[in-house]
């Protein structure tokens, strides 16, 4: 869901915004967009470097539960024998 938000930017980084988007034939609008993609994916990337070992493995195991299908259960018994 794409929501409209006013901001207010520097009139030198509107200028350069400007340059750039008659440069590469892209709007304002999706430089931007792509600019804070960057900037959150690098952001990401930056935070997950910081975590320990423990904390990545964590990290994987809440993604994978998340992806898991909820009304799909197994019993205590496969839970055992899958461990053993």
């Amino acid at each position: 869901m794409k929501t409209r938000k006013i901001i207010d930017i520097d009139d030198t980084i509107l200028t350069k915004l400007k340059l750039l988007s008659a440069f590469d034939g892209m709007s304002v609008k999706s430089i931007m967009e792509k600019a804070v993609s960057f900037y959150v994916e690098y952001k990401e990337k930056e935070r997950l470097k910081a975590l320990s070992e423990e904390e990545r493995e964590d990290l994987g195991l809440l993604l994978l539960m998340q992806q898991s299908d909820r009304k799909e259960t197994v019993s205590k018994d496969e839970i055992m024998n899958a461990l053993d």
